[in-house]
């Protein structure tokens, strides 16, 4: 007698959902996006998703059998043309960010156009529905949609690919400047009960153009369900482009994004990564080094406690030589929290003259809380200079014990330098009103610990 594994019914339904969903979709989308998803949808039936322990060094300290165990239902968007029944949404209430900031919205799973506000933008610049844009932007969509984001490999990655129905596009031509930060904002609100989500988003900077990127995440209720998302960022040559990716998902939420970028020639690049909500976190990042004399600042914070669990994948690939790259993550946990950080480095042969560093560095609030740290080097150049640390403890006795010697109460002192430790990853934001907003947002999770 033959048993049907939970995990076997679980992808059965994924793929189902996608057949459908492409039987929806023929003849609606251009052919070469049609091929894409079918090529994505037999991938993740080969994949799967990584439930594997054993051998499974990617996964080995994250579990996501219990996503799997949630049951969750693809969210469906089969008419790029139907109403968007967004709900009466307060954005200043959801604390997302400064309404003069350039935003596009996607409430769950579809574009809403009476949220978003591209206006003011100079000429040229395409910001909005990625599902429109792959009709009125084709050619530079097709150049890049899923270049980087490999679905032949990653099960999460070919699960999105097959089925992202909606997403933002942000498309900057060459040599231009945006003065205030471009938001895309993913409200998902009760109405996502149980299902999974696949949002999609795809940026290219053109030659010599800066831009600030800020991806947020967010949702209006306690509700469980499941985002899995794909970006997709291009940092043209001699180009200036940060990228903030926000999580402030309620804490019943899983969360798994994907995150691929290509830095060219002469490119600067400042990644920053803050998780604050979430049940179970999952940050893939890779950072492609591809032309000589670029630069990526790589950042991350993440304030979890009770059950939350944050895992951060880092990989940073020196495609070619004199290029630099400096990351440093920092993490405070409560509770029962645990963290996870996987930093990989990568130097190809004949990369000479990089210079990466990489530190990842755990407040232990709690006896219960885990931190778990993992770098990870591969050098195949000699004429490189890379390095490494990590650390992970309880606060400074020595510390609280001057700042108490000081007549500071010792619950404001414990704040003092548990605000102070995580500044250093915070006060690089370059961008006053991104820098401000976050911090905001740190503090009020670092209020409620």
């Amino acid at each position: 007698m033959t048993t049907t594994s939970p995990l076997d019914t679980y992808l059965t339904d994924f793929a189902d959902a996608a057949r459908d969903y492409h039987a929806a979709r023929a003849g609606r989308d251009p052919e070469w996006i049609a091929d894409i998803r079918a090529e994505a949808l037999d991938s993740f039936r080969e994949l799967g998703l990584p439930t594997a322990r054993r051998g499974n060094e990617e996964y080995k300290y994250t579990d996501i059998r219990p996503l799997v165990r949630q049951g969750f239902s693809p969210l469906l968007i089969t008419d790029r043309n139907s109403a968007v029944a967004a709900p009466d949404l307060d954005l200043d209430q959801l604390r997302i960010g400064p309404a003069e900031w350039h935003r596009v919205v996607i409430v769950d799973g579809r574009f809403a156009p009476e949220l978003s506000a591209p206006d003011g933008l100079p000429d040229g610049i395409a910001i909005g529905s990625l599902a429109e844009g792959v009709h009125s932007d084709g050619d530079a969509v097709r150049a890049h949609l899923a270049r980087l984001a490999d679905y032949t490999e990653h099960g999460f990655t070919a699960l999105n690919t097959a089925l992202a129905a909606e997403g933002a596009l942000v498309l900057i031509p060459r040599m231009t400047a945006i003065d205030q930060p471009i938001q895309v904002v993913y409200i998902s609100t009760e109405r996502t009960q149980g299902a999974a989500s696949m949002p999609r988003t795809l940026v290219v900077a053109g030659e010599d153009s800066s831009a600030a990127i800020v991806e947020t995440h967010v949702s209006t209720a306690d509700d469980a369900h499941l985002t899995n998302a794909v970006t997709e960022i291009v940092v043209g040559a001699g180009s200036n482009i940060s990228y903030c990716k926000i999580q402030q998902e309620s804490e019943a939420t899983y969360n798994v994004s994907t995150t691929l970028v290509e830095v060219n020639e002469n490119a600067n690049f400042r990644s920053m990564a803050i998780d604050i909500g979430g049940r179970l976190t999952r940050n893939n990042l890779t950072i492609i080094m591809a032309g000589e004399g670029g630069n990526s600042d790589v950042r991350g914070a993440y304030v979890i406690t009770r059950d939350q669990h944050v895992d951060n994948q880092v990989i940073v690939d020196h495609v070619v030589g004199h290029n630099d790259m400096n990351e440093i993550y920092k993490g405070i946990l409560d509770g029962h929290a645990r963290s996870v950080f996987h930093g990989s480095i990568i130097v190809r042969p004949n990369a000479a003259k990089v210079n990466a560093m990489q530190v990842d560095k755990n407040l232990l609030l709690s006896n219960d809380a885990e931190a778990d740290t993992k770098p990870a080097f591969w050098i195949y150049c000699d004429d490189v200079r890379c390095g490494h640390g990590a650390a992970c403890g309880n606060l400074d006795e020595d510390a609280m014990f001057y700042l108490r010697s000081r007549g500071i109460e010792e619950e404001e002192a414990r704040m003092m330098l548990i605000r102070a430790f995580v500044s250093e990853v915070v006060d690089a934001i370059q961008e006053p009103s991104i820098h401000d907003h976050v911090a905001a947002l740190i503090a009020t999770k670092l209020d409620n610990l």
